[in-house]
């Protein structure tokens, strides 16, 4: 779609010419970009206002205002530090430098760094909160059930033979004295 190359931005109307011409590292298959998603970043600058869903299959930082709903899920989302953001957010990873109100649901982390605030509930498994952050909300950091999540599962549900060999030494080292 958006390409970062100035190659692709100047014939915007007539796309299709523009993507078979520079058909070097990626033909123009939608999948294939997913491949390439570390070197695809699309930028919202700082004057663009969004209301309602945005949608993408590329990491996307945003300097401007979104208002609804985005889905990034197998990508990264930066709020930079012009970024206001009041919509419920999905992405692989979301960091945020602005301000996000809304609750945040990502796969692999959020990390809120200085100067960054979040007002509302994030869940993923890995989060960071940066001194001179702001975050009010609650956080549920459940593991994925397709990684380690398994044994973290087992825990609370299973009694004797579940847990692993972490639980077994602690209490039988207090059982002995």
């Amino acid at each position: 779609m958006w390409k970062r190359d100035e190659a692709v931005k100047p014939p915007v109307a007539p796309s299709t010419p523009a993507v078979q011409s520079h058909g070097g590292p990626a033909p123009a298959p939608q999948p294939e970009t997913r491949h390439q998603t570390g070197r695809d970043v699309v930028n919202i600058g700082k004057s663009v206002v969004i209301k309602g869903e945005l949608n993408g299959s590329e990491d996307l930082t945003i300097e401007g205002q979104v208002e609804g709903k985005i889905e990034l899920k197998d990508h990264v989302l930066t709020i930079g530090p012009n970024g206001k953001i009041k919509a419920q957010v999905f992405a692989k990873a979301l960091i945020v430098l602005g301000e996000v109100n809304g609750n945040v649901n990502a796969t692999e982390k959020v990390e809120i760094r200085d100067g960054g605030s979040v007002d509302g509930d994030i869940i993923s498994p890995r989060v960071a909160i940066a001194e001179g952050a702001h975050f009010r909300g609650s956080v549920d950091m459940q593991r994925k059930p397709g990684q380690q999540g398994q044994a973290a599962q087992q825990r609370p549900g299973g009694q004797a033979g579940a847990p692993q060999q972490h639980p077994t030494p602690q209490v039988a080292q207090p059982a002995a004295r």
